[in-house]
């Protein structure tokens, strides 16, 4: 007999009282979220508020928690704080994820869980490392749940408005590997992507290279594309035009220089 998804998660969370939810802003984690605060007793969400979270994202998750009377409290992961991030390595994620879960963890007064679902489990995601290294849980992993189940679970609750977000990486993964990540160049990046977003459908990223930005998408209107060049002229920043979107064309391993498809 088939148990369906949702009973699974339920049965996942149940056993987590206490659990604290670490919410990005995505429909992944405010889909674990708001189940969460519906079944756990004790349910707690945690956000952090970094240069790489785009504002959008910090304000969605605050709109869902005075909607939906979640007890949440808001960070700062310090991420920024640490060389080895900033530095932009390969396995950026990992610090970023370090930082981010030990100030979870240490704010948190039973399990901290994230949104991973068993999608995220075939991509490159040093993340993971720091999660396991924290102990963090994935209840959406344990339940057996991938992207499409949660994202129809999302639409059962009835949460029309995140359950057809597209996927938004955090700003950093729009910095070619190698160059600093800089709080300016993330600014610059949302703000573009923002601006383009009512103009061009589907997919769309904004990539900071060591020549200059380059906007990726299936279709770039040349409204949008003026309007691209017009900010990265105002920016003083060179601009490289239109490619078409590939998932990770920022992302490049070290002595090889292949990009990695699984990265935003």
């Amino acid at each position: 007999m088939t148990i369906d998804p949702l009973i699974r998660l339920h049965d996942v969370l149940c056993e987590l009282p206490n659990l604290t939810v670490a919410v990005s802003g995505g429909v992944d984690s405010l889909t674990l979220a708001f189940t969460a605060a519906r079944v756990v007793p004790g349910f707690s969400a945690l956000h952090a508020v970094s240069p790489s979270v785009p504002p959008a994202a910090t304000q969605r998750v605050k709109d869902y928690a005075l909607r939906h009377n979640w007890p949440l409290k808001l960070i700062e992961s310090g991420e920024f704080n640490d060389e080895r991030y900033r530095a932009n390595p390969h396995d950026r994620c990992y610090f970023c994820k370090s930082n981010l879960y030990a100030t979870m963890a240490a704010r948190s007064s039973g399990p901290l869980a994230s949104g991973t679902n068993l999608d995220d489990l075939g991509d490159y995601r040093p993340g993971l490392i720091a999660a396991k290294e924290h102990g963090v849980r994935h209840p959406f992993v344990e339940a057996g749940i991938d992207k499409a189940t949660l994202r129809q679970i999302a639409v059962q609750f009835g949460l029309a408005d995140i359950a057809a977000l597209p996927a938004q990486p955090c700003l950093a993964s729009r910095i070619m590997t190698g160059l600093r990540i800089a709080p300016e160049d993330l600014e610059f990046v949302d703000k573009v992507e923002a601006l383009l977003r009512d103009h061009v459908p589907g997919d769309l990223r904004c990539r900071v290279t060591a020549d200059g930005v380059v906007i990726e998408a299936d279709h770039l209107p040349t409204t949008a594309t003026a309007l691209a060049a017009a900010q990265c002229q105002k920016a003083g920043r060179i601009f490289l035009g239109h490619k078409p979107y590939q998932r990770g064309s920022a992302f490049v391993l070290p002595d090889t220089l292949e990009a990695d498809q699984h990265h935003g």
